[in-house]
């Protein structure tokens, strides 16, 4: 009990850092007791390299942005604590989390391969749902977001995407973030791009719009190829 108090209170003396680290090993307990640590400690891992995409992107751009906070069966989240003063800064920041993401998953994936583990393609599966699924262009999500800079009405087409999730795998969790979209979705509907606060803010070029799109589409295929590619190998309980 001593040796536990001391750790805790070590922990709370790394300040943000020490909020991370709790929170992530709070994570790390709960998934270890349901899916075994060597498990919990690959998918908490690629979570943190998700997120730490957003907060370099975030730091680079000049935000100030807080470290990753964990919570068991919603993931993880950077609260930014400055927020983008264009569309294409919350594009780019957005974009980060998914890209770092990806690479991860596939690095795990090839080590899965060579190794012929079942465990590390599971984990690379896990990888690669977690950042497909983030894509989905509805704000909060991550794709929602990084399409927010061809335009805000994308969001109606994440809407029946999440639907179609919920009733392909029924969670709470996905109830939680459609509720959470309401409020862009009625910005969404009420949106005016000849609005001066809306000029300013989606100012953005063709170039660059067309950067994002290609980025978001060929994110978007990869990750559902990977997704399904290896959903079959660990179903079929070989790693070669």
């Amino acid at each position: 009990m001593g040796s536990a108090l001391a750790l805790l209170l070590g922990v709370f003396k790394l300040g943000k850092a020490g909020g991370t680290l709790f929170t992530m090993l709070i994570s790390l307990a709960v998934y270890a007791g349901m899916f075994g640590w060597r498990y919990a400690a690959g998918f908490i891992g690629l979570l943190m390299i998700h997120e730490m995409g957003h907060f370099v992107a975030a730091r680079q751009r000049g935000l100030a942005v807080g470290t990753p906070t964990f919570i068991p069966f919603v993931g993880a989240w950077i609260q930014l604590k400055d927020q983008p003063m264009d569309v294409e800064t919350e594009a780019y920041v957005a974009a980060a989390g998914p890209f770092c993401g990806t690479i991860g998953a596939t690095l795990i994936y090839f080590w899965g391969r060579d190794a012929e583990s079942g465990l590390l393609l599971a984990i690379a599966y896990s990888g690669f749902f977690l950042n497909l699924f983030n894509l989905i262009p509805l704000s909060p999500l991550d794709g929602g977001r990084m399409t927010s800079i061809l335009s805000p009405r994308i969001w109606f087409l994440g809407a029946p995407l999440m639907l179609a999730m919920m009733a392909y795998r029924p969670s709470p969790l996905l109830v939680m973030i459609l509720v959470l979209s309401v409020p862009s979705l009625i910005k969404a509907w009420k949106f005016d791009p000849h609005a001066e606060e809306n000029r300013l803010y989606y100012a953005a070029s063709s170039s660059l719009k067309l950067e994002y799109g290609a980025l978001y589409l060929g994110l978007a295929a990869y990750l559902a190829v990977m997704t399904d590619a290896t959903h079959k190998i660990v179903q079929s309980g070989t790693g070669g």
